[in-house]
Parts: C-alpha cells; structure tokens; sequence
C-alpha cells in the first residue's frame, strides 16, 4: 500500500499511515497538474493537501487510485461526479474544524467592528496620536442580528456564540430548515432578501458551487444594511471583490472581515487591506494545532479505508458503495 501526499502534514496523520503499513512520498514542491498526474501514476492513494484541481482530465488520468483523500472540508475543487463515474471514492475532513472556523468568523466579526487591524497599524506607522472622542469610532454587537448563510456545523457554532457573547438573535438561510438551531438557539429561518434586508452581521458557511459563485455581489450588497458588517471565512468565491471593495467605499455597508479571497493568495496591494474597515487573515480558519492534527489524523484513515478496500470514514460520494 502506497500513497503520495501534495504537502508535509501534522506528524499525527504520518504516523498514523506508518502504522497502518501504508508506504507514502510527500512532494518537496508545489506540482503542476500535469507533474502530479505522471507522480501518482505510481501510487495507490491520492492525500491532497491545499488547492490540488481535480477536474474530470485531472481523475481520468490517474483512474487507477483507491482513493482521494481531501485535508480540507471542502471539495469543490474535485469533480465529484467525475470520480464517483470511475469509482474513484473522495473522502474529506468535516466536523474536525467546525469550531476553530467559526472562532476566527467571530474574531473577524469583532475585529472589523472595532477597525482593530486598522487600528493597529496606526501604531506601527506612528500615526497613533492624543485622544480624539470622534476618530476611529466602531460600532457595537449587542442585541445585533446575525444572519448566517449556509447553517451547517460551523454555522451553527458561529450562532452559538454570537447568541452567548452579545445576546445577538439568530436570523438563516439555507437550502433546507435547520429544526435543531431554531430550537436550541432561537434562530429564523428567512428567505435569501429577508437575510440581506434584516442582518446586521452576515456571516457565511455555505460550500462553494456554481449556484453560490459571486452570489454576494453588487446586487446582494445593495439591498443590506448600511452598518452592516459582511463576514467570509467559507470560499473567496462566494463573494464579488470589485463589488464588495465598491460597496465598502460607498458606504453601502459598513465593514468586512474576509478569511478568504479570489484569488488566494492576494495581492499585498490590493485596497482592501488599506481600508479602515476591512479586516483580511490568510485563509487560517483552520489553523490551530489541535485541530490540524484531527484533519490529519482524519484525512490518513480515510487513506487507510480506501487502500484497504472499506468505506471512508469520511466520504463525499458514498453512492460508490451502492
């Protein structure tokens, strides 16, 4: 049993696969499409770590893997339809980061409320000067709305503690009615203008897909609040950049805290980290110890699994098995 890995992962997934008897390279650069396909033409299983396309050319060519492991909850950069036609099983890290996704959503949120990283930077660059009562003004959480697009298990984490720190009301839109959060949390299910019209912090934690690209757009922002604070730690691709940087200028809405961009990395020039109230992190949602450690754990049993010809832990396209 052999797998090849895209990037170093935590020592816990490592040895985990070491145990298993799983025999595995690890890429010491990043690969073209093309260079990753004539690599794996000589492994088992696929451990894909970061932004790895795999599109229908992409799992075509490498028909021949038992399985796909994903080190992302995420998938919308797999072809699922394509793998699941090769019986190609793809299998993914959910419920591990939950939590961890959600803190920093409401680091971002608290952040921009105060113009934290703006304000910071006023002190690196000498610009922090007396005492002035009307300069750099924030605006409160307290009693506020959240609206969360796409109540999942970050969603609902994200909910949660809005609800205990600020005693915030809990407005959602889904694809379905979330029953368990609007018991447990008091939350509204409303439909997508109603979330736009009535939130004052709008938070996102739905999957990327051709149906939710640049949802968030011109449009979208123009029928929000004007002190609204507009929240992505999900997918950059969620949200339009001209016009979320357009809105900000405007004055259309208030802030935004972004966790990811389009593209990613982003340009060190990009306006948006100049502006006073936008806060940009580089897409570390995830990034704790404890919580890498679980993906990777997470993303090397699904290794094992599909080498050894058994389910997926944790599987996209279970529809293989049937």
């Amino acid at each position: 049993m052999n797998a090849f890995i895209t990037k170093q992962i935590p020592e816990a997934g490592l040895q985990l696969l070491k145990e298993a008897g799983v025999n595995f390279a690890i890429a010491d650069k990043k690969l073209s499409q093309e260079e990753l396909i004539a690599q794996v033409q000589s492994y088992d299983a696929l451990l894909s770590v970061g932004f790895v396309r795999a599109d229908a050319a992409f799992l075509k060519a490498c028909s021949h893997l038992k399985v796909l492991s994903l080190f992302s909850v995420g998938y919308d950069n797999v072809e699922i339809a394509a793998a699941t036609r090769l019986k190609i099983p793809v299998g993914n890290t959910p419920g591990v980061l939950s939590g961890v996704t959600a803190d920093t959503a409401f680091l971002l949120m608290l952040a921009t409320s105060r113009k934290a990283f703006y304000n910071y930077h006023k002190i690196l660059d000498g610009k922090w000067q007396e005492f002035d009562p009307v300069a750099d003004l924030g605006i409160e959480l307290n009693g506020k709305t959240l609206g969360i697009f796409g109540l999942g298990n970050i969603g609902y984490e994200m909910a949660k503690k809005c609800r205990a720190a600020f005693d915030m009301s809990v407005i959602y839109h889904n694809r379905k009615p979330n029953p368990a959060a609007e018991k447990e949390l008091e939350a509204r299910y409303v439909s997508f203008e109603e979330l736009l019209v009535q939130s004052d912090v709008l938070s996102l934690h739905a999957n990327f897909s051709p149906e939710t690209k640049a949802l968030f757009n011109k449009d979208a922002f123009g029928k929000m609040k004007r002190n609204a604070i507009f929240v992505n730690t999900a997918r950059g691709g969620l949200h339009h950049e001209g016009d979320l940087k357009a809105a900000l200028e405007s004055g259309i809405i208030w802030g935004a805290g972004l966790d990811v961009t389009s593209p990613e990395p982003m340009d060190p020039a990009n306006p948006l980290l100049k502006m006073p109230n936008v806060c940009v992190l580089p897409h570390i949602g995830s990034a704790t110890v404890e919580t890498r450690n679980a993906m990777a754990v997470m993303a090397a049993r699904n290794v094992i699994a599909g080498l050894r010809g058994e389910r997926l832990p944790a599987i996209v396209n279970a529809e293989i098995y049937q």
